[in-house]
């Protein structure tokens, strides 16, 4: 933790932490594409980042910071904080939710239903469901 980290507000540390986790599972497959940097660096901005900070944050992050979680609880933690993440501004695009998609399979979800996870996900928490009623609903989408 860095001498700024000790005076920045909780909410900016967690948004680094979690621009933390999506650059670590980018960095995943040893390589950020262009999509998926250019979505890290509006969410960073959006969330009052600098650009000079964003890429201090890309340097210093490697893939081995964000482990994927070993049981679908905590793999669906870290996907619907990565959606809500991505929806903070209250308007969905469809390149986010491609890189949603991406990270869904990157945290070891099947290929064949992350979009539909993923839309999922996204639409619950736009119409104002919990993050429980979201992992249960989940829950048994999952199973089928």
């Amino acid at each position: 933790m860095s001498i700024m980290d000790l005076f920045s507000s909780k909410d900016h540390r967690l948004v680094k932490a979690h621009l933390k986790n999506l650059i670590a599972l980018s960095k995943v497959d040893n390589f950020i594409a262009h999509t998926e940097r250019d979505l890290i660096f509006k969410i960073g901005e959006r969330n009052g980042f600098s650009e000079e900070t964003i890429e201090e944050i890309v340097e210093e992050t490697s893939p081995s910071e964000a482990p994927v979680p070993l049981n679908d609880s905590d793999r669906f933690d870290d996907l619907f904080d990565l959606v809500h993440l991505m929806l903070v501004d209250g308007i969905i695009h469809e390149s986010e939710i491609d890189f949603c998609m991406v990270m869904a399979e990157k945290l070891g979800f099947k290929k064949a239903i992350v979009g539909v996870l993923v839309r999922k996900i996204s639409m619950n928490i736009v119409n104002g469901l919990n993050k429980e009623a979201i992992k249960t609903d989940v829950s048994n989408f999952i199973k089928f």
